[in-house]
């Protein structure tokens, strides 16, 4: 296993240096569910929530945590992101909806931190916008599933997860 990069010889935090590094194709996959009493995914996938259309909401939620994650995580670079796509698939038989996250860029760093906020943000929007019908919703499995290009190439999780996010 590596060092940790966010520390100094002295032990203190701060932003590693990537401006030696060449400029590759980069891509992130990230995932991660919010399960939720079957009624409450009936009002999302009937589209009769109160404060509107659910997952349209939660995709631009994801989409702007994405292009903010610099802003929320310290030591994260700021990003020209080149694409951030959002999908969410709705699961009856676990009632749960799974949130996928790619995000690319053509850069000197990765882009996991993105993929992974933009999942954590838009499963904390559809909470928020289903809250008032069930506050017992519980987010997990939040994970990297590939990460594409820079100087390790390509990483595939290879980790389970069960329809509630746990690892197997």
């Amino acid at each position: 296993m590596s060092s940790l990069t966010h520390f100094d010889a002295q032990g203190q935090a701060h932003m590693v240096d990537v401006g030696a590094k060449p400029a590759t194709h980069r891509i992130a996959v990230a995932e991660g569910r919010i399960t939720m009493q079957p009624e409450t995914l009936a009002i999302v996938q009937n589209g009769t929530a109160k404060k509107g259309d659910v997952l349209g909401v939660a995709r631009i939620a994801a989409i702007m945590a994405a292009k903010k994650t610099s802003d929320l995580i310290p030591l994260c670079h700021p990003l020209a992101l080149t694409r951030v796509a959002v999908e969410f698939e709705l699961q009856p038989e676990s009632s749960s909806i799974l949130c996928t996250a790619t995000v690319e860029l053509h850069g000197q760093t990765g882009v996991e931190m993105e993929a992974l906020t933009a999942v954590q943000v838009g499963l904390l929007t559809i909470y928020d916008m289903c809250k008032a019908v069930d506050k017992g919703m519980v987010m997990g499995g939040v994970r990297v599933l590939e990460k594409y290009g820079g100087k390790s190439g390509f990483f595939h999780n290879s980790n389970h997860m069960d329809p509630q996010g746990r690892a197997q």
